[in-house]
């Protein structure tokens, strides 16, 4: 099913689908936590458009659908977050994408909660599942990313136990808030491509990052 559902898409010459990661732990032990936004992001977009997430492909919670008349591919890898490459480098590989067709999405703890941002390209800044990601693309960092800021660790948290918690009442109110502007951004994406979507994505949170960047998570 998978196969000819997939093959139909790619009937045509164009237009070119895109493949969409979110990067998280699989399991009910991490959902809701910081480090799951990732997940959380592609769920909001396969709900919005109705598309099953009920198909596992190359180690990831699989969905396909279209956006217009552009085919997207969504993907949870079930992998554990620091192995995420193993199921990202696969799809891109299986479908032949080129990488800035491949869109990752995955939590920021260098952006204020519930602030994003959709950059062309970028290193991994510590994130473990992006250096995954990173080293199963043979090193290439040439594709989007989609950041989705959850804050900062209070006082001398260690990180790890921060990414780690679920969010508190007015963490998770400005998260689902973000997920819905996520959401819109991405519907857009395929048909205004990513420098006119990032360029007015960006702008629009710049703003938001100001409003936002001095109160607590």
């Amino acid at each position: 099913m998978l196969n000819g559902l997939s093959r139909r898409l790619f009937c045509t010459v164009s237009p070119q689908p895109w493949l969409f990661v979110g990067l998280g732990n699989p399991g009910d032990k991490y959902r809701g936590t910081r480090h799951n936004v990732g997940f959380e992001m592609i769920d909001a977009f396969a709900e919005s458009l109705g598309i099953p997430m009920d198909m596992v492909h190359c180690k990831a919670i699989f969905g396909q659908g279209l956006v217009g008349d552009v085919p997207v591919f969504l993907a949870k890898p079930q992998t554990y977050m620091n192995l995420s490459g193993e199921s990202a480098g696969p799809l891109a590989a299986y479908y032949k994408l080129p990488l800035n067709r491949v869109v990752v999405f995955h939590d920021d703890m260098g952006l204020p909660c519930g602030v994003l941002r959709l950059h062309h390209k970028g290193g991994h800044g510590s994130h473990n599942g992006l250096k995954s990601v990173i080293y199963h693309l043979r090193g290439n960092r040439e594709f989007p990313r989609l950041r989705i800021g959850i804050g900062k660790p209070p006082g001398q948290m260690d990180p790890k136990a921060f990414l780690l918690q679920k969010f508190n009442a007015t963490a998770r109110e400005r998260i689902d808030e973000a997920l819905q502007e996520g959401v819109a951004a991405m519907k857009l994406l395929p048909s205004k491509g990513l420098t006119e979507s990032s360029r007015c994505f960006n702008t629009e949170q710049k703003y938001k990052h100001i409003r936002v960047q001095n109160l607590q998570t």
